[in-house]
């Protein structure tokens, strides 16, 4: 079954850089100038994004599990389903947990709390409809479907950086010093070095 090896691996990798992104929301240096209003809305965030950035995770192992030789395109095809409908479903919740706490105590904090939802539910979409794309992959001939996640494996490339993006903006100054104290985003973070192949 040669042929799924290599591209399933790419497409590994690019996950690699979408599970890391939301776990990027440990954040770096935190200092204590952020307000207790603007601590508590961390605090709501980070205790509902680590719970998602776990199955984020998951799904990575999963795929990245799915990449040996022996692996079959039905195989192959399930897992990643699988693992797009899990990170579908863990964006939108993140998308859900950053809309109900509402705007960040910060100067434009409704319009980062705005613009971060709505690029959450968009990758959202995006992951589901990988999986749409994936399912209609033909497992019974190798090379197309081979030719079929590569495409899948571009496009997830392009999904990683918006996410980052999306949380990068969500995080810049005193939002992302008050993340950086939550000890759920701080313990979210380990299993990022563990997704790297």
């Amino acid at each position: 079954m040669e042929g799924t090896n290599p591209v399933n691996k790419k497409l590994a990798a690019a996950l690699s850089g979408g599970a890391v992104l939301v776990l990027a929301l440990s954040g770096c240096s935190s200092s204590d100038d952020s307000s207790d209003k603007l601590n508590s809305w961390a605090k709501q965030v980070c205790d509902a994004v680590k719970p998602q950035a776990k199955k984020i995770s998951a799904a990575n192992t999963a795929i990245q599990k799915q990449t040996s030789d022996n692996s079959t395109p039905a195989d192959v095809q399930k897992t990643d389903a699988q693992a797009f409908q899990d990170m579908s479903d863990a964006y939108k919740a993140i998308g859900s947990a950053v809309n109900k706490a509402g705007a960040p105590d910060v100067e434009g904090g409704e319009k980062k709390k705005t613009d971060a939802v709505k690029e959450l539910n968009t990758i959202s979409a995006s992951y589901g409809d990988l999986k749409k794309q994936v399912d209609d992959l033909d497992t019974k001939d190798q090379a197309k479907f081979a030719d079929g996640l590569k495409g899948i494996a571009t496009q997830l490339d392009k999904l990683s950086q918006s996410g980052n993006d999306a949380l990068a903006k969500l995080e810049e100054g005193d939002v992302g010093k008050a993340m950086a104290k939550q000890e759920s985003c701080k313990s979210a973070s380990p299993s990022a070095a563990a997704t790297k192949s």
